[in-house]
């Protein structure tokens, strides 16, 4: 990595700001953050109370029970590149379980993704060989598969042979024979309930590289849990903005451009639907025609527990994962997720699971836990699901119910109206399928630059896409250095620099 010395920036305290960022969410901070370490004065504006956006913690439920608003659990806190420069590991303390996550299955059985990948085949019996020949490959190569699916789609991968094994075993996975290296369900299952974190159809070949990227990394690092909750990515970013003489400012809703201050760099971690309002008609006919074509997705609908004890599943293995995928067989969590993509909401559906306490004490008050859960709905669905989501962990843990102390439903409008990143409750601010990754939100080796001089979209919108990585704000930041300051040269951005 060459890295370079600070720009010269404005002072500090002037007034005056290089770059102004217009959210805090993880990539509007990875954005100001890399801009800070080059040297210029950078201001975030946040429009809710407190920064954080998609990774902040609050008390949902009862008092001392700490839930985390969207993302809870971090694949990508050990491989984005982004966090690796960052020093993202030395900043905040994580946990990382043994289990990176398990499915369970009626009959009392379950599939666990050990982070031991002849441990998991092992446990898998018949099928066990044809999982690890599927995911062997991938989890070696883990930060290889991380690299080139955190970069555009567009740009040609470095090493082209973890690319092409990826691509192949996507296909496998992809279509409908997916099924045919496997001769029973646990191990399908498994393979499913992760590729579902898409909010797509299945099988499909955008859920299956989501799910064979996420199994890989599982197999690797695993997937580590920040030890007090999301908010501490979040803080550890602003605290190294700050240090850096950067600026936040929090309950200020950024309407339109003019709303900002003269700046010669402005980042907007915003979706392109935001964009258009803020812009209008600055904006090139095309362009603005090109943004007003992205499609958004289907939603979630989350429910957060506060409870007694820990989730009794059925299989105690299952307790020992940091995520549970709940929803029954391949075919059963395929048939829930299709119903969503056609506008319905499945009486049996997947629910993503989570027990942080678990695993980081500090989440509950002593002897309690916290969960936290959310299933696909249709976009701008306003039910609250807390009774599907409750039936279905029922389901695999009898005796859920009566752990149940209090629970917060957010339904999908709601989750829109907590953050206009996820309109309609699509917390992936944009469809993730194949056509979308290849132009997010444009088809372009730099999509986050706009025609607009000095603006930059910085959001889950653009490439590489949803996740909590901070690489969309970081490639972002590091394209405005190129055009507006004429320099390839990455910032140093590692602790105590």
């Amino acid at each position: 990595m060459t890295v370079r010395p600070p720009l010269r920036g404005r002072r500090a305290g002037s007034g005056e700001v290089d770059a102004v960022v217009v959210g805090s969410g993880p990539n509007g901070l990875a954005a100001a953050v890399t801009l800070a370490r080059a040297g210029l004065v950078v201001r975030v504006y946040e429009r809710a109370d407190t920064l954080g956006g998609g990774s902040a913690t609050r008390e949902l439920t009862l008092p001392g029970f700490h839930h985390d608003v969207c993302s809870a659990v971090h694949p990508l806190a050990l491989e984005s590149r982004f966090f690796r420069e960052f020093g993202l590991a030395e900043r905040v303390e994580f946990v990382v379980p043994d289990a990176s996550f398990a499915h369970p299955l009626d009959g009392g059985r379950a599939g666990v993704a050990y982070r031991d990948l002849d441990r998991t085949a092992e446990a898998l019996g018949i099928d066990g060989p044809a999982y690890a020949r599927l995911m062997r490959p991938l989890a070696e190569h883990a930060a290889r598969v991380a690299a080139f699916t955190g970069s555009p789609l567009l740009q040609l991968p470095r090493h082209l042979v973890t690319p092409l094994r990826f691509g192949l075993a996507v296909l496998e996975q992809g279509g409908p024979w997916w099924n045919a290296r496997f001769r029973e369900d646990v191990a399908p299952a498994l393979l499913t309930g992760v590729s579902a974190h898409t909010i797509l159809p299945l099988p499909g070949l955008a859920s299956a590289g989501a799910g064979l990227a996420l199994g890989a990394y599982a197999h690797a690092r695993g997937w580590p849990i920040p030890v007090g909750g999301s908010q501490a990515i979040a803080d550890a970013l602003a605290d190294d903005l700050r240090a850096h003489g950067g600026e936040i400012v929090t309950g200020t809703d950024v309407r339109t451009l003019d709303d900002l201050p003269p700046a010669r760099i402005v980042m907007l971690d915003v979706t392109p639907r935001a964009l258009l309002r803020m812009a209008g008609d600055d904006l090139p006919a095309a362009y603005r025609r090109t943004l007003s074509c992205f499609r958004y997705g289907n939603g979630v609908a989350k429910v957060d527990f506060a409870l007694s004890d820990a989730v009794p599943w059925t299989d105690p293995e299952v307790r020992r994962a940091g995520t549970v995928h709940v929803g029954g067989t391949r075919a059963e969590i395929a048939a829930a997720e299709n119903a969503v993509f056609a506008g319905r909401e499945p009486d049996e559906p997947y629910v993503l699971v989570s027990q942080p306490s678990v695993f980081d004490p500090s989440r509950a008050p002593e002897g309690r836990h916290t969960l936290w859960a959310y299933t696909h709905v249709p976009a701008g669905s306003p039910t609250d699901r807390t009774e599907a989501v409750t039936a279905q962990i029922e389901r695999f843990a009898p005796g859920f119910r009566d752990t149940i102390l209090a629970s917060a439903s957010s339904s999908a409008v709601e989750l829109a109206e907590y953050n206009p990143n996820y309109p309609g409750g699509d917390i992936s601010a944009g469809s993730p399928d194949v056509p979308q990754l290849l132009r997010r939100p444009i088809a372009s080796p730099d999509p986050w630059r706009t025609p607009l001089p000095g603006v930059y979209l910085c959001s889950s919108s653009t490439s590489p896409g949803p996740g909590v990585h901070g690489l969309s704000g970081w490639h972002a930041a590091l394209s405005a250095l190129r055009h507006v300051h004429g320099t390839r040269m990455l910032p140093n951005l590692s602790v105590g620099a």
